[in-house]
């Protein structure tokens, strides 16, 4: 994708109101010139984060997240930076423009644009299909049988296909599209005979959306018992991956975000039907693979997921197998045990949000999960069963180190095994690195919407941010400070900060590297306060020599280590000097 101008990035930012945007995921209220409210990225009950109008920056106090406007849309959202401009562009009437692409790589952008405009109104000729055709009556008559109401149906776009060979195919014509282009967004296939027809007939079509809203395909439903598959999708193609899609994600992002937790299901009807109830953090695999992509998808949105899928094996044996996907990262999955037959919109309409909800308060982890499976399953009635078992859950419960739970899960496998706890203990520590398929030991990874450590910050950290803070708001007189500043001043992320501003000093939130949360983070908060406090000559001198003087204070500390005296006298001098300076300098400006 071509990149946008920077002057496209720049009329983005300016025409986007960030308090506007930002209401839209929590109540703000204004406090000053600024406008305050409750953190839509982690759990409080005092508000502490913070909206700047004026620099159209956020940031919370209580868990560190910050940024601009684009960078608020991309954490709410999921979306990547380019989707993000695009986004914000299309919302506050931006005109985008690119930076000189390659012919081929233009054309392949202008390519997907038509296949995408192909797709919508496709997608908005089968819903007005299902509610306005006679020939869909029984369709519109099992979508509201199964409990759903208008207005879900409508908001997913849901549809159905007529079941006349040709009419998207003559109507995409019609319309002044390809049969290439109808055969590459996965509407029409070849004839045996030659020729092409429809691929979805007389079935309930659901879009599939990306997060930004935008059709990638179909999935269908077939209407008669005769027809086969039961359902059937959209085929890979240059839009639609299976393994990289999330049924409902597009709606359900926002509220992944804000309850900080995904229920994935498996069907299509399962996301309607838990959207109707308030359910709205909840999206669709589409089958029961749970891929990498798409817990990549939802790791960029919440670490907490839910499995509410089938309780048949087939089901069980996918929940087992996301741990495996998931890897050992910073990812909680939880699995919500479903009644035999019965999927969720199934409980929903038979026992309403109460018996769902309850099965979410009883969701266990995953490793509990895994070991009452293969329990479940096992013949224990038979030693070499009984042996079979110990040998699949072993790893399991070694893989959750030191975990709380891991004991009590002992006494229940040593209870259903029939045997001794200290016998399963041994065969744990008998499990090899590796054991289990690559499940291992979890390791805790802050993410970017966990709260900062609360330890204070030392002298030097206050005295450096004082003096960047103050650079900032007086750029022509800190930018001396910027270039006399060195790393061996400041700490770790000070120094990332220095280097970042030596570049960025007029601007310092345009073009912040999306990888660096922390720094993010601080130049946002330094900002912020830039706003409200003065940058005075003394104070900015005073903060830069206290800083030099700590640095001769780590030099002087080397020096006495090293049993080098001569050094050390050096520096001991350097500092005496450095002291009255600073005395000079205090006197002045009391």
């Amino acid at each position: 994708m071509a990149l946008f101008t920077p002057e496209t990035i720049d009329r983005v930012r300016e025409a986007t109101d960030i308090v506007e945007v930002v209401s839209a995921h929590t109540d703000l209220r204004r406090s000053g010139q600024r406008f305050t409210g409750l953190c839509p990225f982690h759990d409080e009950r005092t508000p502490s984060f913070s909206v700047d109008p004026a620099a159209k920056v956020y940031h919370c106090f209580g868990c560190g997240v910050g940024g601009d406007v684009i960078r608020f849309v991309q954490e709410m959202d999921g979306l990547e930076f380019p989707d993000a401009i695009e986004s914000l562009a299309a919302r506050f009437g931006v005109e985008i423009e690119r930076e000189a692409e390659d012919p081929r790589a233009e054309a392949a952008r202008r390519r997907r644009g038509r296949l995408f405009e192909l797709l919508e109104r496709t997608g908005a000729f089968y819903s007005s299909f299902l509610w306005e055709s006679p020939k869909a009556a029984k369709a519109r008559e099992y979508l509201l049988g199964r409990g759903l109401k208008d207005e879900v149906l409508r908001a997913f776009g849901v549809g159905f296909a007529p079941s006349a060979w040709d009419q998207v195919l003559t109507r995409g014509q019609r319309a002044g599209f390809s049969v290439e282009e109808l055969k590459a967004a996965g509407l029409i296939q070849p004839g045996r005979k030659g020729g092409h027809y429809d691929r979805f007939r007389a079935r309930i079509v659901f879009p599939i959306r990306d997060q930004r809203g935008r059709i990638l395909g179909f999935g269908a439903r077939a209407m008669s018992a005769d027809s086969k598959p039961k359902y059937l999708n959209s085929p890979e193609g240059e839009l639609y991956r299976k393994s990289r899609t999330l049924y409902g994600i597009d709606r359900a992002a926002r509220a992944i975000t804000r309850a900080t937790r995904a229920i994935l299901v498996e069907g299509y009807t399962d996301v309607l039907a838990l959207h109707q109830a308030g359910v709205e953090e909840s999206v669709a695999i589409m089958g029961t693979a749970v891929t990498p992509e798409q817990l990549k998808m939802i790791g960029s949105l919440t670490d907490d997921v839910v499995l509410a899928l089938d309780a048949d094996q087939a089901g069980a044996d996918a929940m087992i197998r996301a741990q495996r996907v998931a890897g050992s990262g910073r990812m909680a999955i939880s699995v919500a045990a479903m009644p035999k037959d019965k999927d969720p919109a199934d409980m929903l309409a038979d026992g309403g949000p109460e018996e769902f909800d309850a099965a979410l308060a009883a969701a266990v982890d995953l490793p509990t999960f895994q070991v009452r499976t293969a329990l479940d399953r096992a013949d224990l009635d038979s030693v070499a069963g009984r042996e079979r078992a110990l040998g699949e859950v072993a790893p399991v419960l070694a893989a959750m180190g030191a975990a709380l739970g891991r004991d009590e899960l002992v006494r229940v496998v040593a209870d259903r095994l029939d045997t001794d706890s200290s016998l399963v203990t041994e065969r744990i520590r008998s499990v090899r690195p590796g054991d289990g398929e690559g499940e291992g030991e979890r390791t805790e990874e802050r993410g970017p919407a966990e709260p900062e450590a609360r330890a204070l910050l030392t002298p030097r950290e206050l005295r450096e941010r004082a003096l960047l803070q103050m650079c900032m708001k007086d750029p022509e007189r800190g930018r001396a400070y910027v270039q006399r500043l060195q790393p061996e001043h400041l700490s770790a992320l000070g120094g990332r900060v220095l280097a970042w501003l030596q570049d960025h000093l007029d601007d310092p939130m345009v073009g912040l590297p999306r990888d660096d949360q922390e720094l993010v983070s601080l130049v946002t908060r330094l900002v912020m306060d830039s706003e409200r406090e003065p940058a005075l000559a003394e104070a900015m001198e005073i903060n830069f020599m206290l800083l030099e003087q700590q640095r001769l204070e780590d030099r002087i500390a080397a020096a006495t280590e090293s049993q080098d005296e001569g050094r050390r006298a050096e520096l001991l001098q350097e500092r005496a000097e450095l002291t009255d300076r600073i005395a000079g300098v205090e006197t002045l400006g009391a």
